[in-house]
């Protein structure tokens, strides 16, 4: 489905490394949209998807729960099952409820848990999963990992074993999980429309993945940022999170992420030409952010824009413009507007000297010790 053979220039056409650093978070990145076909065809020939809206269709809330990129799959996923449902949906830190179990539960009477974990080990999630069990709460699972501790936890299991990856960091596991949550929501909602959009997905965005690698390494290699900020609202807000940390573990960088309007409040103090802000444009609130974009380009911004369609206004204001051009729905199009930053975080480590497949103090799962404390 790619070329990956060399450009004119003699440079990997794709971005890639010829050192050999980071060739699995590239693979796995370039690999999405066959991914997504793959879990598609999975979830579709399994039904699980049906099941789990029998299993649970009392449900009057949901309460979406992970760590890290798993818990900004969890808030994205929790916007898209609210405007496709219309049923109330949150999404929580495993910690928030080991912790304050009592406060997060409180008033969420019928609300169904979905535990999300591409390992299916991550050890908060597990004793998340164990003191749901404990209160008999039936919970829903989420992960790329088959015959896994969570397995046995979880009341329903959607598993995605084509989303699995070598490299440490996640990137088609967290579109691949964030595509089954929505594709989840739509057969809750009887929105046929929403899934047609998704399965149609794979085949829409192929072409993108062509050009954005090399677009996006040319461009992280004409500058040397000190700082990244990531803005996103609504659904856009859990892409802006995971696009910030991204560019953390890859390119060992300082990257933070706020509401888009929000870093007009006192964030706004950092911007000059070494720090890059990246806009994940949405449509339902494009006048407004378009504003802060131009706002922050006119005080010294470098800035990258994500949008599926551009105006004059977002084009005069970026310094990099990834345009979309795809038919879905403006939540049915989340998955895809991660390439930029899953890619903005490759090329940034590849420009520091790093191996982006193996960051610094990172293991691909999170165990903790036995703690009788949880």
């Amino acid at each position: 489905m790619f070329d990956r053979t060399k450009s004119p220039r003699g440079e990997p056409a794709d971005g890639r490394s010829t050192s050999g650093s980071g060739v699995h978070s590239l693979a796995e990145i370039l690999s999405q949209p066959e991914c997504w076909h793959e879990c598609f065809e999975d979830l579709n020939s399994g039904g699980v998807l049906r099941l789990v809206a029998e299993r649970f269709e009392a449900a009057r809330g949901w309460l979406f729960i992970g760590c890290g990129s798993s818990y900004y799959v969890a808030l994205s996923a929790a916007v898209t099952t609210t405007a496709l449902t219309r049923l109330p949906a949150q999404a929580v830190p495993a910690s928030e409820i080991l912790l304050y179990p009592d406060l997060v539960l409180a008033g969420r009477k019928q609300w169904v848990p979905v535990l999300i974990s591409r390992s299916g080990r991550t050890s908060e999630v597990l004793r998340a999963a164990e003191l749901l069990k404990s209160r008999n709460i039936p919970a829903l699972a989420i992960t790329c990992a088959p015959a896994q501790p969570l397995e046995k936890l979880a009341t329903v299991v959607i598993t995605l074993p084509h989303a699995d990856e070598k490299s440490t960091v996640m990137t088609r596991s967290f579109s691949s999980m964030l595509l089954a949550s929505q594709a989840l929501a739509s057969v809750l909602a009887g929105n046929t429309e929403f899934s047609d959009s998704l399965h149609k997905m794979p085949a829409e965005v192929a072409g993108l993945l062509q050009s954005l690698p090399a677009t996006v390494r040319d461009f992280v290699n004409a500058h040397r940022f000190a700082d990244y900020v990531c803005l996103g609202q609504g659904a856009f807000y859990g892409l802006a999170c995971e696009y910030a940390l991204k560019v953390t573990e890859m390119a060992l960088s300082y990257a933070q992420s706020f509401h888009t309007l929000e870093f007009r409040h006192g964030p706004k103090s950092i911007v000059g030409p070494e720090t890059l802000l990246v806009f994940l444009l949405s449509e339902s609130g494009y006048q407004a952010e378009c504003e802060v974009l131009e706002e922050m380009k006119g005080l010294g911004a470098t800035t990258l824009v994500v949008v599926n369609h551009a105006d004059n206004r977002a084009r005069a204001a970026a310094d990099l413009l990834v345009e979309l051009s795809l038919s879905a729905p403006e939540f049915g199009r989340l998955a895809p507007c991660l390439f930029a930053g899953q890619l903005l975080g490759l090329c940034s480590g590849l420009q520091k000297g790093l191996d982006p497949d193996l960051p610094r103090n990172l293991t691909r799962v999170v165990t903790l010790e036995p703690d009788n404390s949880w």
